[in-house]
């Protein structure tokens, strides 16, 4: 598992830790019931608080994306398809206020914005 901080990132280095792994277990890097590193390990080797650590942690765990064994550690939770389905949608959704607001910025047309997405789909089939 790899996770980056970047200091000069206006995110909460906890969002930072949180968005990574969670990331990592959509796209699979992380696999199902995978041991994740302990808190103060992580907390240890990124060189920041316990509690920010822990915070990522239970973010995660509150999602559904990792579960705790009390004594034994944190692990990947099983892939939820209706969450990772719920999640992907939030992404799309996002990926397309983005889009808007770009073309806005250029003075496209609804017009030319659904143009575009028609090719992009073509080139797709």
């Amino acid at each position: 598992m790899t996770v980056l901080i970047d200091n000069k990132s206006g995110t909460p280095i906890y969002d930072q830790i949180y968005s990574q792994i969670k990331s990592q277990i959509i796209s699979g890097s992380l696999g199902e019931d995978e041991m994740l590193p302990s808190i103060r390990s992580l907390a240890k080797d990124l060189r920041i608080s316990f509690i920010t650590t822990k915070r990522a942690y239970e973010e995660l765990e509150k999602e559904g994306f990792i579960y705790t064994v009390p004594g034994k550690g944190c692990y990947v939770a099983r892939k939820n398809t209706q969450l990772l389905q719920e999640e992907h949608l939030k992404q799309i959704e996002e990926h397309m206020e983005q889009i808007i607001r770009l073309a806005a910025a250029c003075n496209l047309s609804r017009e030319d914005i659904l143009e575009m997405m028609k090719s992009e789909l073509e080139d797709m089939a």
